[in-house]
């Protein structure tokens, strides 16, 4: 079984990219999880690289920024290349399969960096801050 569940905070904005043939969106983030247990009580966080695909992908970049706080839900990839100089390189990374944001920031709203998506934050349901669902 290869299933991973995170809670961390954004280390910087979420990197969007779209696939040239198909115009399928793909997020790079790094997510900072605190460990659990500490040395000599200091804390410690690990940097985990995130890959988020499509809608979800453009909804992060969309409400999510850096520090906010975020859960992931995906599965782990190990994959490997050739470097330039002929050397081979591994990249460990989470594939998320689903997001959750914890805090969220509508950066368009805000007058962020992201350009507006329009058609894909229609989507999301928000819910009123007196925890109330809206249907």
């Amino acid at each position: 079984m290869n299933k991973v569940c995170l809670i961390g905070r954004l280390c910087k904005d979420p990197e969007l990219q779209f696939i040239k043939d198909s115009g399928t969106a793909v997020a790079k983030i790094t997510l900072a999880v605190n460990r659990r247990f500490t040395k000599d009580n200091k804390k410690e966080a690990d940097f985990i690289p995130i890959v988020i695909w499509g809608k979800q992908a453009e909804a992060t970049a969309n409400y999510m920024a850096k520090g906010k706080l975020m859960g992931v839900s995906g599965w782990i990839q190990v994959r490997n290349y050739e470097a330039k100089e002929g050397s081979k390189r591994y990249v460990t990374e989470v594939i998320a399969d689903e997001v959750q944001f914890l805090d969220y920031d509508n950066k368009n709203a805000t007058g962020g960096t992201s350009a507006p998506r329009a058609g894909y934050t229609e989507d999301l349901i928000l819910i009123d801050d007196d925890g109330e669902i809206p249907f």
